[in-house]
């Protein structure tokens, strides 16, 4: 890890952890009706666990309604089941070979269960960044066993990777607050 090489590698591991986590709380609703709404849902499709969006297409043709058009009609049934146990607290009513979702109003039961959803999307991204982290240590300190770093060069390594760790959970703490605070907003 001597030169910045690898630093690199760890920096786009853990922005990976990061991206993944602003796609999670982007798909947790507030007040507008989003497609990303129903990205977490799978469903038993073709012998296998399947995402929706290969299913079927989502569109959002007002505000507190989305719709479900099912491409193959004799997977209507599994959509609707997949949606109902993805536990958004979605009830989808079939209508032929699509569905239509509405979206109720949020109470403050429901926005204070998606805060706690925002907050388990943030442990586990950073929990991501930490399994990096630890690569990152084990790789110094195998270089140092090895002898390919000395002690002083992989202690300030070892600082670097620290230093990314800390800024990218500061990221994550920071998202998880912005989106905390779209979410308690009525």
């Amino acid at each position: 890890m001597s030169d910045n090489t690898d630093l690199k590698e760890l920096k786009r591991r853990m922005d990976g952890a990061v991206s993944a986590f602003k796609s999670d709380i982007a798909s947790l609703r507030t007040g507008r009706a989003s497609a990303n709404i129903l990205d977490p849902v799978t469903l038993e499709a073709y012998g296998s666990r399947v995402p929706l969006n290969q299913v079927a297409n989502i569109t959002v043709p007002e505000p507190r309604m989305l719709t479900v058009s099912v491409w193959d009609k004799s997977m209507v049934g599994a959509v609707e089941r997949g949606i109902r146990e993805s536990n958004l607290g979605l009830n989808p009513i079939v209508d032929g070979q699509s569905l239509r979702i509405p979206l109720p109003e949020l109470n403050e039961e429901r926005r204070r269960s998606l805060v706690k959803v925002a907050h388990d999307y943030a442990e586990k991204a950073k929990v991501a960044i930490r399994h990096v982290r630890r690569d990152g240590m084990d790789g110094l300190k195998k270089a140092e066993k090895d002898g390919v770093l000395g002690q002083d060069e992989s202690r300030a390594q070892s600082e670097k990777v620290q230093k990314m760790t800390d800024d990218m959970i500061s990221d994550i703490d920071r998202l998880l607050a912005e989106k905390e605070k779209e979410i308690m907003q009525v």
